[in-house]
């Protein structure tokens, strides 16, 4: 079965290709020749993953999934949130944004956040959503070389090191994304099964 990705990310897609049973044939928006960027302008990650999941399908027809991830800080008040990738700027620059939330949190005591993932399936009949949360908290500093976006920063309650320590294959032991797509890949098992 075939099934987009609604992500230029490759990195992204890695991590959920990683995890992916055989049978499954992942199509990024690279491997469509597509190089548009897909508005994200909700004011939700809720909101966003629908949104990109619809458009997708509305163009190319295909059973496909999006995501939507955000970084949530405690003492932001949830903030970066839906704004995570473009919390420095429009250039989305990992570093840019690393660098400006550990600007906002100079002098908190709390450094509490989560990463929240929103999966958005539509195939034209549906359109349904699964979340995945992992909680942790923001480094003093960036820590590692794996991984992307905030993983440099965020260190998961239930292990010492950050996102960016760790390999793939132990990322997806407590990961956002991965909590997401074990439910999403639950349902369409279910789904072939029908």
């Amino acid at each position: 079965m075939k099934i987009i990705f609604a992500s230029h990310n490759q990195k992204k897609a890695e991590e959920i290709r990683s995890i992916l049973p055989d049978g499954l044939t992942l199509l990024t928006l690279q491997d469509l020749h597509l190089k548009e960027e897909i508005p994200e302008d909700e004011p939700t990650i809720e909101g966003n993953s629908a949104f990109k999941a619809q458009w997708v399908f509305a163009h190319f027809g295909l059973p496909c999934f999006a995501d939507d991830t955000g970084l949530e800080v405690s003492a932001l008040n949830g903030a970066p949130g839906v704004h995570s990738a473009r919390y420095a700027g429009a250039q989305r620059s990992d570093q840019d944004n690393m660098d400006k939330l550990l600007q906002a949190l100079e002098g908190q005591a709390d450094r509490s956040a989560q990463f929240k993932t929103v999966i958005t399936y539509c195939d034209g009949d549906q359109a349904l959503q699964f979340t995945g949360i992992v909680k942790g908290s923001i480094g003093m500093q960036k820590n590692g070389t794996e991984g992307f976006g905030y993983d440099p920063l965020f260190i998961p309650e239930e292990v010492g090191k950050t996102f960016a320590q760790m390999t793939l294959a132990e990322k997806n032991q407590y990961s956002h994304r991965a909590r997401a797509t074990a439910q999403f890949l639950e349902f369409l098992q279910e789904k072939a099964a029908l």
